[in-house]
């Protein structure tokens, strides 16, 4: 066995652990990292649920009555998001969760309202308009779905907005491909991000490699 210096051993655990907490060497050109790896700063939300560990963000629900979500400090209009997600100690599969996006958070109150790129048993993939239109605006067939999830792993999302149209990808798979036909007054065309743990049984959701470009016009 080959001895260190303990020196050179803490010089590298300390590299190592900056290139983990700073994330932007694996942004992809032209995006820049969402979440420090260390800590939510640029997130707000309830920190009894929501924390960062192991250049993760993660929510731990014991069981909640009202959905909760931790949402970006920042707004943004156009853009393309990436991150990846997982859902964690669900055993029955049932756990729903999601990336809000042009969003807000309704008044007096933890709920946003907004587009969701949905997480969960036959909604992967989904757009759904939370607490808004509650309803699902587009969603792809149950054979798309199926092909696309990856139920107990980390799954990429990629959020593509450019005024009126979104797509949102699934581990490279197109599942919502969408032109807002409502006018802004009714639709947003810009807003917060925020993670969502949804009310109900204990869940566990964990977040990645989350970067953002701004498409500037």
């Amino acid at each position: 066995m080959i001895k260190m210096g303990w020196k050179r051993s803490a010089s590298l655990v300390l590299l190592a652990s900056i290139c983990m907490a700073a994330g932007a060497a694996d942004a992809p050109d032209g995006f820049k990292p969402m979440f420090n790896g260390k800590d939510l700063t640029g997130w707000e939300g309830d920190k009894e649920l929501w924390s960062a560990e192991n250049g993760e963000i993660v929510g731990k629900s014991p069981g909640i009555k009202r959905n909760e979500f931790l949402a970006t400090t920042e707004s943004y209009a156009d853009f393309v998001m990436t991150f990846k997600f997982k859902l964690i100690n669900n055993p029955k599969g049932d756990a729903n969760s999601g990336m809000q996006f042009r969003s807000k958070r309704v008044a007096n109150s933890r709920e946003m309202y907004g587009y969701q790129a949905d997480v969960g048993q036959g909604y992967w993939g989904c757009l759904y308009d939370e607490s808004r239109r509650k309803k699902v605006l587009v969603k792809p067939a149950k054979e798309v779905i199926d092909k696309a999830a990856k139920l107990e792993d980390w799954n990429e999302y990629k959020i593509s907005c450019d005024s009126a149209h979104i797509v949102i990808e699934l581990n490279g798979v197109v599942m919502v491909d969408y032109t807002e036909s409502d006018p802004p007054e009714k639709a947003e065309r810009s807003g917060l991000f925020g993670l969502q743990i949804h009310a109900g049984g204990p869940m566990e959701v964990h977040m990645k490699d989350a970067f953002i470009k701004v498409l500037n016009k």
